[in-house]
């Protein structure tokens, strides 16, 4: 498998070639609510800055090019930041396992995500929901395979994201494939988005199993090399929604749910998420650990 380096620095470098939904929207500056900002913990009162930690590009939520994040996320953070009155700063991390025990160790404050929320992952953290997030196919032009479901992804090679929800359900539908008789699916585990989708692109897999929104832009990116298919099918999921992470039982969630119902109520929400082409995702409030059972 190619290294994460090689393919990230070869994808960002088609995305910087290409328009980016959103990019001239602007969004207004908030004032500090200053309730919220009293319920904070207060060591970040004190700091004055949370790190928000996320595993690489996960367009057109978090897009990282060096140090530097852009995006849905990047701009909701943002937005929070101003309602909390303190900085929020990005680091990056290599796959959601890492990501998880950086948020637990306290190594960083929380993930702004978005990031699957399912009662298992509960046991061990508090997911803040923002949006809600479907799970379909990214295939080539045509779809030369007719990869359109589950059943149809057997004998075809499907690329996922490592220690994520769909990696697992792949997998379950790969052995499934196998008792069925029919020809097995070879799973390609890739640490980030850009690396999975630049596989298909490239023809080193068939299709790209994974969130339908950032699977959107990317399809939008590749110049009509790609297309969606198994929209609208469950694919293994029933309602699936994402959010924030903190650790389990912390008092930043409630604090970061309350803020984000404010950028719901004054219309930045709803503003960010347009920018970045995201109206299908929107939720119309907050939740805490909203998540159902992962699929098995």
């Amino acid at each position: 498998m190619p290294s994460k380096s090689i393919v990230s620095a070869t994808f960002i470098g088609l995305l910087l070639a290409s328009p980016t939904l959103g990019q001239d929207a602007a969004i207004p500056k908030l004032s500090v609510n200053e309730e919220l900002r009293a319920r904070l913990p207060e060591n970040i009162r004190t700091e004055g800055k949370m790190i928000s930690v996320n595993n690489g590009s996960f367009p057109p939520y978090e897009i990282v090019t060096g140090t530097e994040m852009t995006g849905a996320s990047a701009d909701l953070t943002d937005a929070l930041g101003q309602v909390l009155g303190v900085k929020i700063e990005h680091a990056t991390v290599g796959g959601l396992p890492a990501l998880l025990a950086g948020v637990n160790s306290g190594r960083y404050q929380f993930a702004f995500g978005p990031v699957g929320d399912f009662k298992s992952r509960e046991e061990a953290n508090d997911f803040v929901d923002w949006v809600q997030e479907f799970v379909v196919f990214a295939v080539q032009k045509g779809n030369p395979n007719g990869i359109t479901s589950l059943d149809t992804a057997c004998g075809n090679r499907i690329a996922v994201m490592a220690g994520g929800s769909a990696e697992r359900v792949i997998q379950a539908q790969a052995e499934k494939c196998k008792a069925d008789g029919k020809d097995p699916i070879e799973v390609q585990s890739y640490t980030d988005q850009p690396s999975s989708i630049l596989a298909v692109r490239s023809r080193r897999a068939d299709a790209f199993f994974s969130s339908q929104a950032p699977l959107t832009y990317f399809v939008s990116q590749a110049n009509g090399q790609l297309e969606l298919t198994g929209v609208g099918q469950k694919n293994g999921f029933d309602d699936l929604y994402q959010g924030a992470v903190v650790p389990k039982g912390s008092p930043l969630g409630p604090v970061l749910r309350d803020a984000i119902k404010v950028l719901m109520d004054n219309g930045t929400y709803a503003a960010i998420m347009k920018k970045w082409g995201l109206e299908n995702n929107m939720l119309k409030e907050p939740g805490i650990n909203l998540g159902g059972q992962l699929p098995k």
